[in-house]
């Protein structure tokens, strides 16, 4: 990785080449369908034809509406409950005990929290037996639309399970940069109540800062596909669902449509993402009016406690969602409305163990290939920037942040058309550098601070004894950074097991992963086989997170002072 002097000053271009080379490809390659060429299947159409299909699809107003509506609401949901949690108990035990309870439900993949919290609020679900019959006399489940509401209410709720536990640790660890203890304690002289001094003191620097991945958040609402298969309305679909849908039918002549599509999401979350900004100059202003005003505030104290409330209830509904799963993948009888199962078998897990063993291991090899490809490739970057005095800029930043700003839907669809046209075949091989383009941008944000805190000390120590740059790298910077480079693997890795989209369209539905096959089997209605791809994905995430707390401790148990990160 790092032999060669010239090579190391090309990984920093190899790695924006492999991160955006695919997005550039895909959305051009998704601009000759959008306008009626696709070659591949000798088809040719007018320029506006694919289009004006698209526009009069039945519903695709109420699909344009879903997307932004469920997109923004996520969203504000999300960054509120962080912010109101943040605001009113940041340094007490409860935060502390929220903290430990939220950072491991980061690795649980969205198809799998989204099944958890169907299995929670179903009408027959885990919620409505646990109130049955004893409070709501229900006997049979109640004929209540809550999974599929046509208003993307369920959706909303999904999404905001599984972001507050992201936009809680960017901004844990955005607070180190803004001396948010100083903020507050001059914000509190002023007679400011803790909340509203967090809020104007910390909040303003910190949003400056976790900006990005909040855009990030709102890309991910709007374009979602896994959560909103399992979640989302279905008449009609939200607008990635539907281009998905378009994708996947038998017709040539709707890759076109589906083309066309893509390139409308993409201009409805730029759009989207372009409101967003004008709110936040809005928010500024009356913000600055605010605090010229003197206005202290008080009724927005009792607030920390929705903060915590809505924390809370967001790791309990993980949580729960996941003990529902390992109930339903042992159940052998559980009529409604018994709260637990009348009888336990295993018949599950033999009858699809072979299955469930087989793609497990291809998951595996496709998450652990892009994982090592993209530690590589980080490593190098950050070695480049240590030995050459790089620093990452803004832009840097930015670009480090556009493949998770582009949707999914936006350029995958160009990318398989690109593929096709090149006669490259379905496989794992264009499945892992797919993957690479999502799980690069995660490990670089993982390992990058702790790469460059490391004491720089340690390795002039080591030139002086006689070690070059490569042996203070393998022998004393890396093995001491081994517990965040083990971190950094098992987010790259969690983040792979928990791709749909890119291994549905670029493998071709050849490929199949435990995400793949829990969606495809979520519309066969057995709860048991839903829950045991569920939990297996679970744990196929969890499990390398488990392996990076413990493999560093068990190797640092007697050198504790060489543990870094």
């Amino acid at each position: 990785m790092v032999r060669g002097k010239g090579l190391l000053r090309l990984v920093p271009a190899l790695t924006v080449l492999a991160m955006l080379g695919p997005v550039a490809a895909g959305l051009l390659g998704a601009l000759g369908p959008a306008l009626g060429h696709l070659p591949a299947a000798g088809l040719s159409a007018p320029p506006l034809t694919p289009l004006t299909a698209v526009l009069s699809t039945p519903g695709i107003d109420r699909s344009i509406r879903l997307s932004v509506t469920t997109g923004l609401a996520a969203t504000a949901l999300a960054l509120g409950t962080v912010t109101l949690l943040l605001a009113g108990w940041t340094g007490s035990r409860a935060f502390g005990l929220l903290q430990r309870a939220l950072s491991p439900l980061l690795a649980v993949p969205h198809a799998a929290a989204a099944f958890g919290l169907a299995f929670l609020i179903a009408p027959s679900g885990w919620l409505a037996r646990i109130v049955s019959p004893w409070a709501t006399g229900w006997q049979v489940p109640p004929d209540i639309l809550i999974l599929h509401d046509p208003w993307g209410a369920s959706l909303v709720a999904g999404l905001v399970t599984k972001e507050v536990p992201f936009l809680l640790l960017m901004s844990l660890a955005a607070l180190r940069q803004v001396d948010a203890a100083r903020s507050r304690a001059v914000a509190l002289s002023l007679g400011y109540g803790p909340v509203m001094g967090w809020i104007i003191g910390v909040f303003p620097r910190l949003y400056a800062q976790i900006r990005m991945p909040v855009y990030v958040v709102l890309t991910y609402a709007m374009s979602v596909v896994d959560m909103a298969l399992v979640l989302g309305p279905t008449t009609p679909p939200p607008l990635s669902v539907q281009i998905v849908t378009w994708m996947s039918a038998p017709a040539l002549e709707m890759r076109m449509q589906a083309a066309a599509g893509a390139l409308l999401q993409l201009a409805l979350v730029l759009a989207t993402l372009a409101l967003w900004w004008l709110g936040e100059r809005v928010v500024a202003r009356l913000g600055r009016r605010w605090v010229t005003a003197g206005r202290r505030a008080p009724a927005v104290e009792p607030l920390r406690w929705l903060g915590l409330a809505a924390a809370s209830i967001v790791a309990m509904t993980v949580l729960a969602g996941i003990a529902v799963m390992m109930l339903w993948s042992v159940a052998y009888v559980w009529r409604f409305p018994a709260a637990l199962p009348g009888a336990l078998s295993g018949a599950v897990w033999i009858r699809q163990g072979p299955v469930l063993s087989s793609t497990l291991a291809e998951t595996m090899w496709i998450a652990s290939a892009s994982t090592a490809m993209a530690l590589v490739l980080v490593l190098g970057c950050l070695e480049a920037e240590q030995r050459y005095r790089l620093r990452l800029s803004g832009r840097g930043l930015w670009l480090l942040y556009l493949p998770l700003v582009i949707p999914q839907t936006a350029f995958l669809p160009g990318l398989q058309a690109l593929l096709i046209d090149a006669g490259i075949g379905a496989g794992q091989i264009p499945v892992i550098l797919a993957h690479l383009v999502f799980v690069l941008p995660y490990v670089f944000l993982s390992l990058g601070d702790p790469y460059r805190a490391w004491d720089a000390r340690l390795g002039t120590i080591a030139a002086t004894l006689g070690a070059g740059p490569n042996r203070v790298l393998w022998r004393v910077r890396l093995p001491m950074l081994l517990g965040p480079v083990l971190t950094a693997a098992a987010v790259g890795l969690a983040v792979s097991v928990g791709q749909y989209l890119p291994t549905l369209l670029i493998g071709g539905g050849r490929v199949m992963t435990l995400t793949t096959e829990a969606l495809a089997l979520s519309s066969g209605g057995d709860r048991r086989v839903i829950a045991a791809f569920g939990l297996m994905q679970t744990l196929a995430a969890l499990l390398p997170f488990a392996l990076a707390i413990g493999v560093p401790a068990v190797v640092w148990r007697h050198r504790k002072g060489l543990a870094h990160g």
